[in-house]
């Protein structure tokens, strides 16, 4: 057998379902061998990037490490950006990419690059196969650091004459040995008493969740934390879903454009809870004075995580599931009515509070993008599947649609990649084919990957497609708005007929430009089973707020446009 026949038993010694691969010259060997191998589908991508960022939308909806392929040289670099994406996110991936022959290396050949060098930096680890006999290992040590400890892409890099080089028999580990590698140590039990001690004496606490409580799938857990202590939780972007948002103790997203309850709230407290997160300054503000009247209690799974951007008092090193299991053994009960209702009280006196509630925000002379967020939560009733892209559609996607679940949005969060959002949604709806996957994209994101259409296509994925369409890189020009005297300057775009582009790809497709239409063909999106582009076409200068300005605080939250 041979190199590639080795490599794809292996792939299904790890249960790999799916691989979203792309081949070239180098990669001919691998995919001459796949028909012999049915268990493994091969989804073809019409960009690389589109590739990586379809296992990362996989992983985070199915929960398996995502596995993304591509040839060497320029294959390899167009991957670059979806594994950035990955690292950040701590999305488990393995990325395999096929390498010129091992005599080549180095001199420049065709189709070359040092990817192992390029990648070392955004992976958790990386892998040169130098000889056929190591591909079982490699492969199956691959998959245990994507999967273990935090997730996070790992890359195998394989030259052509590996994959065709024969082996006498296969012979697969069951076990890895790395050293070095070390999953997190037990939490000192006394560490787990002093928290319990701060929870107790806490007036104002808030339980500030991340994307770990997904990762770790500790929702219940969480849940029987926060109602056993009466404590309001506030999420990160990627945190959203990780408690039902109609939950009493729900108050949403906090950080520059979240709610600005949320942002007063974790100002006031005298005791944060961390769970799974990493105190990015999208979240933060100001460092120097983000919660600082708070004790800080911070659980994470990366070590290097605790205390790195905000000093904490007390630091549980573990997944969410395990720690926040042994805090509710020692069952922490109180009641802090007095604070959650001073929560609501911030609630109501701000503008978003009532927006959620009335759905619209003001008549106006134009489709605003807040109206047709919240009429696709109407018509999915809370239960679709949303992937976005950056900027003011992932804020409004964000904010106004009311997730039930955790991973329900996938979002880029750490990177902010414009064009997640088309392909993200292919790999959710591979992962979970029945979910109902909304792709919520901006009119530039969208261009980013606007090739995986194709995908779509050929694969018939009912996904539905919407497009915020204002005519600009929308967040980028509402700070030249706000903080550049309105220089727009690079951010006008002038597009196409988006409509056109998707009937060339053979999918359903309609422009809307008012808010009758918006219903009925939101509606007929949510009843088709087959894939559907609705272009909305919103007002150019509309604005995302909240918004705390760059360098500001949390307490300086902007409500709306002065």
């Amino acid at each position: 057998m041979t190199g590639a026949d080795i490599l794809l038993k292996s792939l299904i010694k790890e249960k790999v379902e799916i691989i979203f691969g792309y081949p070239g010259g180098v990669t001919i060997p691998l995919h001459d061998k796949l028909k012999d191998y049915p268990q493994i589908k091969h989804i073809l991508p019409r960009h690389e990037q589109g590739g990586a960022m379809m296992a990362d939308g996989y992983f985070r909806r199915s929960g398996k490490v995502g596995v993304c392929l591509s040839t060497s040289g320029p294959g390899a670099t167009n991957l670059i950006t979806g594994v950035a994406n990955a690292y950040m996110d701590s999305v488990g991936m393995v990325v395999i990419t096929c390498q010129v022959a091992t005599n080549m290396v180095g001199t420049d050949a065709f189709q070359e690059v040092d990817i192992t060098g390029i990648t070392q930096h955004i992976t958790k680890h990386n892998y040169f196969v130098e000889k056929v006999e190591h591909l079982p290992r490699i492969i199956k040590e691959a998959f245990y650091l994507a999967s273990t400890g935090r997730p996070r892409p790992v890359h195998i890099d394989i030259p052509v004459d590996v994959l065709k080089a024969e082996a006498e028999r296969f012979d697969y580990p069951k076990k890895v040995n790395i050293p070095g590698y070390c999953l997190p140590e037990k939490t000192d039990p006394k560490k787990i008493e002093q928290a319990v001690e701060l929870i107790k004496k806490s007036a104002r606490p808030v339980a500030l969740v991340g994307h770990g409580v997904a990762i770790s799938k500790a929702e219940k857990q969480l849940m029987k934390f926060v109602e056993s202590c009466d404590i309001p939780v506030i999420t990160t972007l990627l945190g959203i879903g990780s408690i039902q948002e109609d939950h009493r103790l729900s108050f949403g997203m906090l950080g520059m454009h979240g709610m600005a309850w949320a942002n007063y709230a974790v100002s006031n407290a005298d005791l944060l809870i961390g769970v799974g997160l990493r105190f990015d300054d999208r979240i933060t503000g100001r460092i120097e004075e983000f919660a600082q009247d708070a004790n800080v209690i911070h659980i994470d799974i990366d070590k290097a995580e605790i205390g790195k951007n905000k000093v904490v008092d007390i630091g549980l090193l573990g997944d969410c599931k395990t720690i926040l299991t042994k805090i509710n053994q020692k069952n922490p009960q109180k009641s802090h009515k007095e604070w959650i209702n001073q929560i609501r009280k911030w609630e109501k006196e701000t503008q978003l509070g009532k927006i959620k509630k009335q759905v619209r925000l003001k008549k106006s002379d134009h489709l605003m993008a807040q109206d047709i967020i919240a009429q696709i939560d109407k018509q999915t009733r809370g239960m679709a599947v949303i992937t976005s892209d950056v900027g003011q559609n992932q804020m409004w996607s964000a904010q106004y649609y009311k997730y039930k679940k955790p991973n329900q949005l996938l979002s880029s969060g750490g990177l902010g990649a414009m064009g997640f959002g088309l392909p993200a949604s292919i790999g959710a709806k591979f992962a979970t084919p029945k979910s109902d996957v909304w792709a919520i994209i901006g009119d530039g994101g969208f261009q980013m990957n606007i090739q995986e259409l194709g995908t779509i296509m050929e694969y018939k994925l009912p996904v539905k497609i919407v497009i915020l369409n204002n005519g600009y890189l929308g967040m980028v020009r509402q700070w030249q708005e706000l903080f550049y005297k309105k220089n727009y300057c690079s951010t006008r775009l002038i597009n196409p007929n988006f409509v056109q582009i998707a009937k060339a790809y053979d999918i359903e497709a309609y422009r809307i430009k008012d808010m009758k239409n918006a219903e009925k063909y939101i509606k007929k999106a949510a009843a088709y089973k087959k894939p559907i582009l609705l272009e909305f076409v919103i007002g150019q200068e509309d604005c995302v707020f909240p918004m705390v300005p760059p360098g500001n605080t949390l307490k300086e939250t902007i409500i709306k446009r002065k």
